[in-house]
């Protein structure tokens, strides 16, 4: 008796399950989403995409930082499967399209071989280089470079 008791109670629970799950999805928001200052991200801030800036290379603020990308990346595949970046940016195609070639850097495994291929440690350029935009600053930059 109790194991068909036991038996019951799991069914109930197991069909009342998808049931919570679809009220608690389809509930509406009831109020935005802010910031910790109290900002609504999706409307405080507009970003103006800066594109192929001609006033030549930017200052960098320390040693080995990466350059910016001065263009915008927001269609570009870069994944597993495909790399956008180097149809410019690889050593065969850059004096071709006019581009900066990637450093030598990019080109070396972790064991410290130079390859003609770029490294699969550098192969997602996103994580280390971030586009240039027109942005108002949230916060108030103190800081200051390796020569200040």
């Amino acid at each position: 008796m109790k194991k068909v008791i036991l038996f019951s109670a799991l069914l109930a629970a197991a069909g009342a399950a998808p049931l919570g799950f679809a009220t608690a999805q389809s509930a509406p928001a009831t109020a935005p989403v802010l910031s910790l200052r109290g900002a609504d991200p999706d409307s405080a801030v507009s970003v103006n995409p800066v594109y192929h800036q001609q006033e030549g290379r930017k200052d960098r603020n320390y040693r080995l930082q990466p350059p910016i990308i001065p263009h915008t990346i927001d269609k570009y595949q870069i994944d597993l499967h495909a790399n956008e970046c180097l149809a410019c940016h690889d050593w065969k195609n850059a004096a071709e399209r006019r581009a900066p070639t990637l450093s030598m850097t990019h080109y070396t495994t972790r064991d410290g071989v130079q390859t003609d291929a770029i490294a699969p440690r550098r192969w997602f350029c996103n994580q280390c280089h971030v586009p240039q935009v027109d942005a108002p600053a949230l916060v108030d930059n103190l800081f200051k470079g390796s020569d200040e």
